[in-house]
């Protein structure tokens, strides 16, 4: 039970990818104090690992950091669209491949402080290759890696995505170990 009270909230913008909300909350001493709250969908993320033990990742431009960025497939759910059904449809567009086999692995809130976004994490494996070219509005370089080389570059900075840290720490850690 927490000792935080939403007592009020507005719309200050609506966009396509979220929402943007004022709300007032009752603090702990009861005072009200004014904080923004980001309004996501949320989405799913795929660690794809090849039949070699490569970890399949995009390259793609991020306009947050204005660079391209090494991630894992991820993509915002669909309205009312289970996360499975998310990851499925984002690992065929963005590198082309179904898994037969997927299991959840753990759920991500990106920005707790001021989002409620969740984004479901899976282990996508048994691959099989759907298509040559991934959307043709997809603009990302599909890349393998290594786990050790991954845990290297996560090291050096190379990765700086907080969904891809977190999959590939929890696989090196957790799923990794099993096989």
């Amino acid at each position: 039970m927490s000792d935080y009270k939403l007592i009020g909230s507005k719309s200050v913008y609506n966009g396509n990818v979220m929402d943007f909300w004022e709300c007032d909350v009752e603090l702990p001493d009861g005072k009200v104090a004014k904080w923004d709250l980001v309004h996501h969908s949320g989405g799913a993320a795929a660690l794809p690992v090849d039949d070699d033990g490569n970890i399949i990742l995009v390259r793609q431009y991020r306009l947050g950091v204005d660079r391209e960025l090494l991630e894992i497939p991820a993509g915002k759910a669909e309205p009312g669209e289970d996360p499975l059904e998310t990851v499925k449809r984002e690992m065929e567009e963005e590198i082309g491949y179904v898994a037969g086999h997927i299991e959840k692995m753990m759920d991500f809130c990106p920005a707790p402080a001021y989002s409620q976004e969740n984004t479901a994490v899976y282990l996508a494996t048994e691959l099989k290759k759907t298509r040559v070219n991934p959307d043709e509005d997809e603009f990302v370089t599909i890349e393998r890696y290594s786990p050790d080389a991954l845990k290297d570059m996560i090291r050096n900075g190379e990765i700086v995505d907080g969904k891809t840290i977190s999959a590939v720490t929890a696989y090196l850690a957790i799923f990794f170990s099993r096989n």
